[in-house]
């Protein structure tokens, strides 16, 4: 069974610092995929292996949307993404990009109608 390291400061670091970055590029940039016209993205997350080689990009359209179909389309756009956070960064080497759906917002939607059904409020009141 493998254990799983909780991440150090310098991979937390690294991943917000690249959050920050992706997003400002994403927001800038004219991406020529048509599935990302007219649609805005959250980065929530990015989580960098220890030796800084890769990073997973937890993203999703505001407001809701197609989330799998703007996944794919940040992946297709990955090695342009990554060319400009080279540029953006001072970085020894810049991470490869795997994006993946954010599902948290889903999941704190799904918790709150829990936490408001009748039984669940009399339970906890």
């Amino acid at each position: 069974m493998a254990k799983h390291k909780a991440p150090t400061q310098r991979q937390l670091k690294a991943g917000e610092l690249i959050r920050r970055a992706l997003a400002e590029i994403i927001t800038k940039e004219h991406l020529r995929d048509p599935d990302l016209k007219g649609v805005s993205v959250t980065i929530s997350e990015v989580r960098v292996s220890p030796d800084l080689k890769h990073a997973i990009v937890y993203a999703a359209p505001l407001g809701g949307g197609d989330t799998p179909k703007v996944v794919a389309a940040l992946g297709r756009c990955s090695s342009f993404l990554r060319g400009r956070l080279g540029h953006e960064m001072e970085m020894k080497s810049t991470p490869r990009l795997k994006f993946v759906e954010d599902t948290s917002f889903e999941t704190a939607s799904e918790m709150q109608a829990l936490l408001n059904q009748p039984k669940v409020k009399q339970d906890l009141g």
